[in-house]
């Protein structure tokens, strides 16, 4: 594992593909696309006058800019997921997404410790997707970052599960309870439905923020007004 690190670390990974538009594959078991039927292409860009305000404001909130990062992506040492990531990797950080995202090789800090690099990386970040390959459920490191996610907030929305070329059977035990997206045939698709998902979260730390700020100022004039009847 210290190799794959030394070795992608020393040499800086350059990918670039076209992404093609197209429909992604439901899977029998309980794949997100249930969630979306719309094509990859409507999720780019917003597609309504007010989407653009409320796309930056999710992306301006203070909520979002106390953690680090949006994504932490975790993945295999094996050179198609890695260049599989690279693509995720590059498809969110692109304008107009422009999200934050964290990647092993590329983000990690030369002489750290593994586990504590990852972990940092994970309480830094918002959200965590998986990319459960052949690869990823026999790499030892995978699978820790995958217990540390779930024992962290298994129900806090904030893993996505990405399959990609793996069995049904083979699919971890541990992740049958949580929808994930099928990168198998269309991974493009897949890709947008990260950042629908990444962007949702991030608007409800948002909405949340907007809340709580009414609800503060409602207390404090509420507050004053008891203070003026006595």
């Amino acid at each position: 594992m210290y190799g794959w690190l030394q070795k992608h670390i020393k040499s800086r990974t350059t990918s670039s593909t076209q992404c093609g538009k197209g429909k992604i594959r439901e899977n029998s078991a309980m794949p997100i696309s249930i969630l979306s039927t719309s094509s990859s292409s409507s999720s780019l860009l917003p597609l309504t006058p007010s989407e653009p305000r409320q796309l930056r404001n999710a992306l301006n909130s203070e909520l979002r800019w106390r953690q680090k990062y949006d994504v932490f992506v975790c993945h295999s040492s094996a050179q198609t997921d890695i260049e599989e990531a690279i693509r995720l990797v590059l498809f969110l950080e692109a304008v107009p997404r422009s999200l934050r995202c964290f990647l092993w090789h590329r983000d990690t800090c030369p002489g750290g410790a593994i586990a504590t690099e990852f972990c940092q990386a994970m309480q830094d970040s918002h959200i965590r997707a998986l990319l459960i390959t052949p690869s990823f459920v026999q790499d030892d490191w995978c699978n820790y970052v995958m217990h540390q996610a779930l024992a962290e907030g298994p129900m806090s929305n904030r893993m996505i599960p990405l399959l990609q070329n793996l069995p049904h059977a083979e699919y971890p035990q541990e992740m049958r309870f949580y929808y994930y997206i099928d990168l198998s045939k269309n991974p493009d698709h897949g890709f947008s439905l990260v950042y629908r998902t990444v962007y949702r979260y991030l608007e409800n730390l948002t909405h949340n923020e907007t809340k709580s700020g009414c609800d503060l100022s409602d207390s404090v004039c509420g507050g004053d007004a008891h203070k003026r009847v006595k």
